[in-house]
């Protein structure tokens, strides 16, 4: 997996996401025990290329590197990587990539019931967001997967 920068903000640094390399990875072919220690295999002879399973929608797939804590509490942290696909549609409770008042943010839509959409953060420090008619807003695209950052 190559990436080419598109956007660096305060909140998201967006990444085009290069599909015309595959890239396979050793596989393990077993459950990992978080418990008790499992026995493991001599010779691991899989291999896995993530963007075939990360990535459904090729052309409309792109990666942002999180900065901040707005959504700590989706376990999703300052550093982790996004697969954002822009083809999917926007609906309440998803996790979007939205341009609102031109800055890039991550947060959770939620719709209420008279219809006004909400931009929830999911950390208690920071207030839910309202968005206003007179608002520039647009729903980016949608997050499918969360690659974690080592702790």
């Amino acid at each position: 997996m190559s990436f080419r920068k598109l956007h660096a903000g305060a909140t998201l640094w967006l990444y085009a996401a290069y599909q015309d390399t595959a890239l396979e990875l050793p596989f393990l072919p077993f459950d990992i025990s978080a418990g008790f220690p499992s026995p493991a295999l001599d010779f691991i002879d899989l291999g896995i290329d993530l963007n075939e399973h990360l990535i459904d929608h090729p052309s409309a797939t792109f990666y942002g590197r999180v900065q901040g804590d707005s959504m700590s509490g989706a376990g999703i942290h300052d550093g982790d990587l996004l697969v954002i696909d822009k083809s999917l549609q926007a609906s309440d409770g998803r996790i979007a990539v939205c341009f609102l008042d031109g800055e890039f943010t991550l947060k959770r839509i939620r719709v209420d019931r008279a219809g006004s959409v909400w931009l929830m953060p999911e950390n208690d420090r920071y207030p839910p967001i309202r968005i206003e008619e007179h608002q520039h807003f647009q729903v980016w695209g949608i997050v499918t997967y969360v690659i974690k950052k080592p702790l």
